[in-house]
């Protein structure tokens, strides 16, 4: 939740960039319509939409309870809506699991990283996806090809430009959380074709790590991922994305491009303080 009472600082104008000019005009990545989740007689999603553009930072705030969650855990898989539609390039999509959501190509880096403390980052990045070796070896015996592994994971951090972690054989547990946070960040990259959802990939972090947390999904932006950004933090939403889709009382209120808003329009849309613009 974003305490009205916090200082808000003012959202310095900035042009409207010809990346978000040539994605206003597209069709959407990701679209959501109507979609409805009760539980009991709570409510979660009345009548819920989102657009994600093509190559766009996407930020998704909200207060607490407004449903914003129960959205995203919708579009990645975890939950089956009562009713409405997902599309995924223009086509209707139905995920049962986030297997289905991850083998469409979206992937979610969750708040609590879903990493295996224990194992090796190489191990981590290819869990649950694991390389097997050639031949009879892993087809019968089902022995894995860790060489390729090893080699895979070196590549995928050097992408993103994570040359701290020299490494790949040390386990997840001996990293700093910022580190951490770039496994996950990198697995997702990795294996994310169409999508990566990023839920509050900063929270818990210092000044420091969060500032590498934000390279690094500008980094995956620059390889052509659009992605959604679910975070508290109003600066870093102002910062990087391209729009905030602001949800209140279980749907979408509005979507404000943040060169044009403040950090104080936006707490006083989402708290329903003021009223919000027409979304464009």
């Amino acid at each position: 939740m974003v305490a009205t009472g916090i200082a808000v600082m003012s959202n310095t104008a900035q042009p409207f960039t010809a990346a978000r000019a040539s994605s206003a005009s597209a069709a959407p990545v990701l679209q959501a319509r109507g979609l409805i989740k009760r539980y009991g007689r709570v409510t979660a999603l009345d009548h819920a939409d989102f657009d994600l553009m093509p190559g766009e930072i996407l930020a998704v705030i909200g207060d607490n309870g407004a449903g914003k969650s129960t959205l995203i855990k919708a579009l990645a898989g975890a939950i089956v809506p009562d009713h409405g539609e997902i599309r995924l390039d223009g086509r209707p999509v139905h995920f049962r699991s986030p297997l289905d959501a991850r083998a469409e190509g979206i992937e979610t880096v969750y708040q609590h990283l879903a990493l295996a403390p224990s194992l090796s980052i190489a191990d981590n990045l290819f869990l649950g996806r694991e390389l097997r070796a050639a031949g009879p070896l892993g087809r019968i015996f089902r022995r894995l090809d860790r060489t390729a592994m090893r080699q895979a994971a070196r590549e995928h951090l050097s992408a993103l430009g994570l040359l701290t972690i020299q490494n790949v054989d040390q386990p997840v547990e001996t990293l700093s959380g910022g580190q951490r946070q770039g496994v996950a960040v990198a697995r997702a990259a990795a294996f994310g074709s169409r999508v990566v959802i990023m839920d509050e990939p900063t929270a818990a972090l210092g000044v420091k790590e969060g500032r590498r947390v934000l390279e690094l999904i500008l980094d995956v932006k620059r390889k052509g991922l659009p992605i959604v950004l679910i975070s508290h933090n109003m600066p870093h939403v102002f910062e990087i994305a391209d729009r905030i889709h602001i949800h209140r009382l279980g749907r979408r209120l509005t979507v404000i491009d943040p060169a044009q808003h403040t950090m104080s329009d936006a707490v006083a849309f989402m708290t329903g303080a003021k009223p919000p613009p027409e979304s464009g």
